[in-house]
């Protein structure tokens, strides 16, 4: 376990390092495990705590909770890293786990960055967790589903801890304003907004939030009494997003969503792909970017080619694997195949038109035919009744209404000629052609 040398200069550590919280309430976000009666905190409470693993993005508080858990146990705590570590560290440590065990102390092993180890060495530890000998806490930013073997993690209980909101972060940053380990020494004067934009650049990070706030305010302008003023321009080059600094809640955030928006649709990829540069540049959540592309697919693209939509959905499952910067190349990707698709706003328009009817009549039952008849209280009362299988005509289409009664002929997808959607025209103008040739059947 790492101690504190007589000679260490708190000061001197870093904000982030400062400012890590030693108690429960002090620490930040992840409300779904530790907000009063949630598990993780009473476990931690209670020192009861199991051999687990916390899974989540970096500077949203893994290590800290370990450290935490250090604080209160009654166990042995040893700090393990992945990155320095080998199988003989790992062997050395076991044994001295199993020394405290027969003499009915426990202890308690924290492995940092758990998804370095290779399959040999997590399969060290394996024994030592069966037996009890240690409790086993990593902290992984990666799926332990993948890079934790099987055996050790069907032993582990997982905590996935999320990314800090934007609101987290900006309560953080100006709890570290005031706060004596922060800069409470200091009269710090910004902006009302630029805790938030901090907050905003960190993108869920804490650590991130809190460097980027230590760089500005070493850097600030120091009056003759030592009040520290943090500048927007100031910000801005802490950050290296001079032009591109925004609020990801505020007004620019919606413009450039609509140009990138937009750009598309007029089938523009140059300039898509500059909206899109500008907005991920400045700090927005790719995720948020992959959602709007997965809706363009459909709204803007539709049936006229199908295969926009998988694409979309494709650049956002990416997003979620890879994160920024690696992620950018599949948003671009996803971002030009939209622009070049062909159009229809024909499922758009479909919808938009049927939820109209669907609100103002929202009593009208369906027809029987095309009701479930499970019971025979139900065949008696004719559910079911005129109801024609499809697939036992020779055309594969039953010549039945479907829609309520007050509804019959009303149309809400009328497909275009734009693309693989013809083709669908094509069919259904064929259907709807032999649907109205057998109703005027039916009328002679």
């Amino acid at each position: 376990m790492q101690q504190q040398s007589l000679f260490d200069a708190p000061d001197d550590r870093p904000l982030a390092s400062r400012m890590r919280p030693r108690t429960l309430d002090e620490f930040v976000g992840q409300t779904h495990l530790l907000g009063p009666g949630k598990i993780l905190r009473t476990l931690i409470e209670s020192d009861r705590v199991s051999s687990m693993i916390f899974w989540g993005p970096p500077g949203v508080g893994k290590t800290t909770l370990a450290r935490i858990i250090a604080g209160r146990t009654r166990a042995a705590f040893i700090d393990f890293s992945a990155v320095t570590s080998g199988i003989k560290e790992i062997r050395a440590v076991m044994q001295q786990a199993e020394q405290s065990r027969r003499f009915g102390e426990k202890t308690i092993l924290f492995v940092d960055e758990i998804h370095r180890f290779n399959k040999a060495q997590q399969d060290a530890f394996l024994p030592y967790v069966e037996k009890g000998s240690i409790i086993l806490i990593g902290a992984t930013t990666e799926n332990p589903s993948f890079e934790v073997n099987a055996a050790l993690l069907s032993r582990c209980k997982v905590f996935v801890l999320n990314a800090l909101t934007a609101d987290e972060l900006t309560g953080l940053v100006r709890r570290t304003l005031t706060d004596p380990r922060g800069f409470g020494g200091t009269r710090v004067v910004m902006d009302d907004d630029l805790p938030g934009l901090i907050a905003a650049f960190a993108n869920g990070d804490a650590r991130t939030a809190l460097s980027t706030l230590e760089m500005a305010v070493l850097n600030g302008d120091r009056a003759a009494d030592g009040t520290v003023t943090v500048s927007r321009d100031l910000l801005a080059q802490c950050t290296s997003k001079k032009s591109l600094l925004y609020d990801k809640t505020g007004e620019e955030h919606y413009n450039l969503i609509s140009a990138l928006h937009k750009s598309m649709r007029n089938t523009d990829p140059d300039a898509a792909v500059y909206w899109l540069a500008r907005m991920l540049e400045a700090g927005e959540d790719p995720l948020y970017v992959a959602r709007r592309l997965v809706r363009f697919a459909s709204e803007d693209i539709g049936m006229a080619d199908s295969r926009a939509l998988e694409v979309a959905v494709a650049a956002y499952q990416a997003c979620h694997f890879l994160g920024m910067p690696e992620c950018s190349v599949h948003l671009t990707h996803a971002v030009v195949y939209l622009s070049l698709a062909p159009r229809s706003n024909a499922l758009y328009t479909a919808y938009e038109t049927a939820k109209r009817d669907a609100l103002t009549q929202l009593s009208d039952p369906v027809p029987l035919q095309i009701r479930n008849a499970p019971t025979r209280l139900m065949r008696e009362l004719d559910y079911g009744k005129g109801y024609i299988y499809a697939h036992d005509t020779a055309e594969k289409v039953a010549d039945m209404d479907c829609l309520p009664e007050s509804l019959t002929g009303k149309r809400y997808y009328e497909p275009t000629e734009s693309g693989s959607e013809a083709r669908a025209k094509a069919r259904l103008d064929a259907v709807r052609a032999w649907k109205e040739a057998r109703r005027k059947e039916r009328e002679k």
